[in-house]
């Protein structure tokens, strides 16, 4: 089994050393994207996996066209060195809460499968609002000042009033950013690229989207590992709470422990130092 790890990173290095510690394998590639605001990059080293650090960089912003674009860069990375049997999608502050030997065998004993999480909840206003209208200032979007603000709010209700609504054509799917797939469902994703800039672009939170739609709508809608759980689905434990995203806490750790996924997000250094500790320590080894 031959595994791309491709990691998306802007904060806690801290985080990120200890997870490539636990991708050092020989049977992996690691594949990182630093945001391009980044002044100067942290030492990383392996001594078994591979190592390959983007030098061709986006300005990733929050709920911004730039993530996909982010995320692109390590796809079109990862395929460029060869073929592997999977492409995982991790955050930075992810980890794995199981050891390489169990992941490996867990993927093949599933090979062929998309580890692809889907929202199962009535999402038709929430895609219509994130990609059926068009978005002002995306990248921008964290901004809090008061006229882009009202801009953004203002021409989101114009078209509401009006009844515009683009890409209606589209079946669009909903869930997790962060993914594994096989080699030939990423490289159908290279190839839609030009099709997935257009149709998203001046659109809110492509990143929970574009996969999803893209496998969906096509042949490799049959090889999709779950459907039935958004979590289940991307093998990913993730700390959402009343629609927010929480780091793991050292009171948590029985519930990542007993988990079944195979990766976890998020962790925070300065939230609780000692359950990272822990899970480098215990569950991922």
């Amino acid at each position: 089994m031959r595994n791309a790890y491709l990691i998306l990173a802007h904060n806690e290095f801290s985080i990120l050393r200890k997870l490539v510690d636990t991708l050092d394998d020989s049977r992996n590639d690691i594949f990182i994207h630093f945001d391009k605001k980044i002044g100067s990059v942290p030492i990383l080293r392996t001594f078994n996996a591979g190592l390959y650090i983007l030098e061709d960089r986006v300005d990733v912003r929050w709920g911004d066209l730039s993530v996909v674009e982010g995320e692109y860069k390590l796809f079109e990375a990862a395929t460029s060195k060869g073929q592997y049997d999977y492409y995982h999608l991790l955050s930075g502050v992810d980890l794995p809460i199981k050891s390489q030997d169990y992941i490996n065998g867990f993927l093949e004993e599933n090979s062929g499968k998309q580890f692809i999480g889907y929202t199962l909840t009535e999402i038709t206003p929430e895609v219509v609002r994130k990609v059926q209208r068009y978005h002002l200032f995306p990248e921008d979007f964290k901004n809090k000042r008061f006229l882009k603000r009202v801009l953004r709010a203002g021409f989101i209700k114009a078209q509401e009033i009006v009844g515009y609504k683009r890409n209606r054509e589209v079946n669009f799917k909903k869930g997790s950013q962060w993914v594994s797939l096989t080699d030939g469902f990423v490289r159908y994703v290279i190839e839609k690229k030009d099709w997935v800039m257009k149709t998203f672009r001046s659109t809110f939170c492509a990143d929970e989207i574009f996969v999803q739609t893209l496998c969906w709508n096509s042949p490799f809608r049959e090889t999709i590992y779950d459907t039935k759980s958004d979590a289940r689905g991307c093998m990913r434990c993730i700390g959402w709470e009343d629609g927010e995203l929480h780091p793991w806490m050292s009171e948590d750790y029985d519930r990542l422990a007993s988990s079944e996924a195979l990766f976890a997000r998020k962790f925070s250094s300065a939230a609780d130092k000692e359950i990272i500790d822990k899970v480098v320590e215990t569950l991922a080894k």
